[in-house]
């Protein structure tokens, strides 16, 4: 469900209702005669709607994680709110940027419409930017020709992390000065490369990157971002699928509000 979509509907509605009432219908109504519930009702829902859009259109919407691909950063039923307005002014629905703010950054961690399906909402890390050439080879990442340096953190054990009650390792990763967490697998067979070949599809840029079975170097072409998840061996992201427009953009994670399953995640920055 398109829920902007939806909101702006019952705004034009109980708005048009409200003015039909206050500049028309009221003057025509008898002084001793109740409203009809339907003004009654829209009058009243109006101001709230109004409110909630302009929130959620231009300030900040909240997300629900549905599944581990951001693990250790983001788990599975964490409810996050995303910066609207950090990357740029956009117009509710069409998504059309109206005014620049700023542009993001490596390291970032960005929600956006996929490429694939935009009426789906995706999050990952912002890991290459325009012109950016991104590398993962043997699980290492390299961009612009710099490796990103990884610093063991400790054994990582999750049924959450996607991988059958296997131990993972933590690791900190430090992407052109933003550090984070990060996963990574050291129980993949033998020879299994970083990226699942029989699983790269033919997106739009595709002749950008070269897969072998070591990893990819990809180059992010103009107005494009390459993504990726934390969670590094359970995740479906850029390597897969494809650059993200920057046309499909939403917004910055930058807050877990709330998770049923651990209250103390409530309140913690997304870094």
């Amino acid at each position: 469900m398109n829920f902007a979509l939806l909101m702006l509907v019952l705004l034009v509605v109980t708005g048009g209702v409200w003015l039909l009432d206050r500049f028309y219908l009221r003057g025509r109504r008898p002084a001793q005669q109740k409203e009809p519930w339907w003004i009654e009702y829209s009058k009243s829902f109006f101001p709230v709607i109004l409110v909630v859009f302009l929130l959620r259109s231009f300030l900040v919407e909240p997300f629900k994680i549905p599944s581990g691909s951001m693990i250790p950063t983001l788990l599975v039923g964490d409810f996050i709110l995303v910066n609207k307005f950090t990357y740029g002014i956009r117009l509710p629905v069409l998504n059309v940027k109206v005014l620049d703010v700023n542009e993001p950054q490596r390291g970032e961690v960005m929600v956006f419409r996929f490429p694939e399906n935009p009426s789906v909402d995706y999050i990952k890390r912002v890991i290459g930017t325009p012109g950016d050439k991104v590398a993962y080879i043997n699980r290492q990442l390299t961009v612009n020709g710099q490796t990103m340096p990884m610093t063991l953190v400790s054994d990582y054990t999750s049924a959450e992390a996607g991988l059958n009650y296997a131990s993972a390792q933590e690791f900190r990763e430090d992407l052109s000065g933003h550090v984070h967490e990060i996963l990574i697998n050291p129980g993949q067979p033998p020879g299994q490369p970083p990226v699942n070949l029989a699983s790269v599809k033919q997106f739009p840029h595709r002749e950008n990157c070269e897969y072998n079975e070591q990893g990819f170097v990809c180059t992010v072409p103009p107005g494009h971002y390459f993504m990726m998840g934390d969670n590094r061996d359970s995740s479906s992201d850029s390597r897969y699928w494809g650059f993200v427009p920057e046309r499909n953009i939403v917004g910055k994670a930058f807050m877990i509000w709330w998770n049923f399953g651990d209250l103390g995640r409530i309140g913690r920055s997304i870094k």
